[in-house]
């Protein structure tokens, strides 16, 4: 999935197979539980920007969508992905819902540093990074969100390691499913990685939360207390 060449159905299968785990396995329900923990204190009539980083083919924003109206929350989602070929499917599978706009951007680019948001949420996206990386992107989304931060990612484990690999290998069709997914997880995050990103970054308000499966919730710059 870091190939921003890839294109057409490889591309395709992967979104709707990356869709049905995070459905099946909650991963989409701890971003939306984030969000709604991060803007429970905002004005429901007052409307707030979201970005998506990493929005992939947007299932999730979708899904923040649908959460927003049920609880009568006015969100303006705009999802931003680097592969032009993400884009253009992501465009087409939320095009009826108008609060969403599906952007092609390079997050590290002046253009993108430049804008501002209400809320950043970024899920399964920062595994892909280097520290250095990470600590970068860190600074930046704080200096661009005014009212907090999601993130919600893998948490290394060698069981969830190789059940993913045993998972993937029985149930999927995509081999870049089957490559990445095992790949993720080799790549992700202890909690003390994450305490010592957060050090790093300058970031002291935060809470930092494991969820089942094997994952962790972080909110950053909210109003509550700090949890190490």
């Amino acid at each position: 999935m870091d190939d921003l060449n890839c294109q057409g159905e490889v591309v395709h299968q992967t979104l709707r197979e990356l869709h049905i785990i995070n459905t099946w396995l909650g991963g989409n329900a701890i971003t939306l539980s984030g969000l709604a923990s991060v803007v429970h204190t905002q004005n429901p009539n007052h409307e707030l920007v979201v970005a998506d980083i990493g929005c992939g083919g947007g299932d999730l924003l979708i899904r923040m969508a649908e959460w927003a109206r049920k609880a009568n929350r006015k969100l303006r989602l705009i999802g931003f992905d680097a592969n032009p070929h993400i884009v253009a499917y992501a465009q087409v599978q939320t095009r009826a819902y108008p609060e969403i706009e599906i952007r092609e951007a390079n997050i590290f680019s002046e253009e993108f540093r430049q804008q501002q948001f209400d809320v950043i949420t970024a899920t399964l996206v920062l595994h892909h990074f280097r520290e250095g990386e990470l600590v970068t992107l860190l600074k930046q989304f704080q200096s661009q969100t005014r009212v907090g931060i999601v993130i919600n990612d893998l948490h290394r484990h060698p069981l969830a390691y190789y059940s993913i690999l045993v998972l993937t290998k029985l149930f999927s069709r995509s081999a870049m499913v089957q490559f990445d997914a095992p790949l993720s997880v080799a790549r992700a995050f202890s909690k003390a990685e994450w305490v010592a990103l957060l050090r790093a970054s300058g970031i002291t308000k935060y809470t930092l939360r494991w969820r089942w499966a094997f994952r962790w919730q972080l909110l950053i710059n909210v109003s509550v207390t700090n949890t190490r």
